[in-house]
């Protein structure tokens, strides 16, 4: 939105605009789910300004209002589903990751958080026939995860059929046996994933924002931002924050970032993947001690909760442990070096 529209807000001039665009509040929406504290502490307004200018976006993108629950379910038709390219998973879980909810993937070391992100961020890419959501992918990396040689074997690991759509999609002369061609398509599939390492949680905090700004950027353009995957959300606040006495600044700032991540979903209909460390837990006597960490704060947060379990040799248990409309259930995936296959 042109910064001149904000101006028609009451209390808004030319300095203010300013101040509201350069950190993030660049639409009446963006301003209307703020908070009063939240706008005077970021862009420096006070919060009586803050709290007025608001009530006004709130008025005019006519937001925070009571809807009926067919205007819901009409709202949620544009809501997309994101496709695992695994018939048993996407399933389990309704058709797939959805946009505008975040999907949290926990387990042990090894169990394939990450390559479940590297894959999304291959799927997110596809057609819409195909179980994609074309559109690209941000990809928050704080524990050096990410790979382009594994999105390299996962382009190359998918059906030949999807390989030729997306190379007459992206005009791509060649087949798939073709390997000029082949090479040119992946990347392409590269050029659409936007990777940050984040070296703290400050600053992993800070690229949620920036994330929110790249997806604002890419809104109108033919490759909107669809997924973004932070790999892991909790390794920088486990390290930074140790013991009981830091426990509710660490939960505190993890809110917020939660937060700052749901927002960036609504806006944009984008899908929130995030991955979570696990920790055992000593008082379970029966059935798998191991729980995510992050608390109840994550564990509200997250409209979806996957966790991923070892299984004999590359398999793998996909188990859905909380979802709104869904019941719980598990579903078994392979773990190779083409990627996420069917059992």
């Amino acid at each position: 939105m042109p910064e001149d529209e904000l101006e028609d807000l009451p209390g808004v001039g030319p300095a203010t605009a300013d101040k509201l665009v350069d950190n993030g509040f660049e639409s009446y929406q963006s301003i209307a789910v703020a908070s009063p504290g939240e706008m005077s502490n970021t862009a420096d307004i006070g919060e009586s300004s803050a709290s007025d200018i608001i009530n006004a976006a709130r008025e005019a993108a006519d937001v925070g209002g009571f809807e009926t629950g067919a205007a819901v379910l009409e709202r949620r038709e544009e809501i997309g589903k994101l496709s695992w390219q695994i018939d048993e998973v996407d399933d389990l879980l309704g058709g797939g990751i959805e946009t505008q909810s975040i999907t949290e993937v926990y387990g042990e070391f090894g169990s394939g958080k990450s390559q479940v992100t590297h894959q999304m961020a291959v799927n997110v890419q596809l057609s819409k026939e195909n179980g994609g959501l074309e559109g690209g992918c941000i990809f928050v990396d704080s524990e050096d995860t990410f790979r382009p040689e594994r999105i390299d074997d996962m382009v190359r690991g998918l059906d030949d059929e999807i390989l030729a759509d997306e190379m007459e999609r992206r005009e791509i002369e060649g087949t798939p046996s073709d390997d000029a061609a082949m090479e040119e398509l992946i990347e392409a599939f590269l050029d659409q994933i936007h990777v940050a390492k984040a070296f703290n949680s400050n600053h992993q905090i800070l690229l949620a924002e920036k994330a929110k700004e790249l997806a604002g950027e890419h809104e109108e353009t033919e490759w909107p931002i669809r997924i973004v995957c932070v790999d892991s959300l909790t390794a920088h606040f486990r390290a930074e924050y140790v013991g009981r006495g830091e426990l509710a600044e660490r939960q505190q700032k993890l809110n917020k970032h939660l937060h700052d991540l749901m927002r960036l979903g609504d806006l944009y209909n984008t899908a929130i993947l995030v991955t979570n460390q696990v920790a055992s837990n000593p008082d379970s006597y029966f059935g798998d001690p191991t729980q995510a960490i992050g608390g109840n704060i994550l564990g509200h947060a997250s409209t979806f909760r996957i966790y991923l379990r070892k299984s004999k040799g590359n398999k793998r248990i996909v188990r859905l442990v909380d979802a709104p409309n869904l019941a719980d259930g598990e579903a078994v995936m392979r773990v190779e070096g083409e990627g996420l296959k069917p059992e």
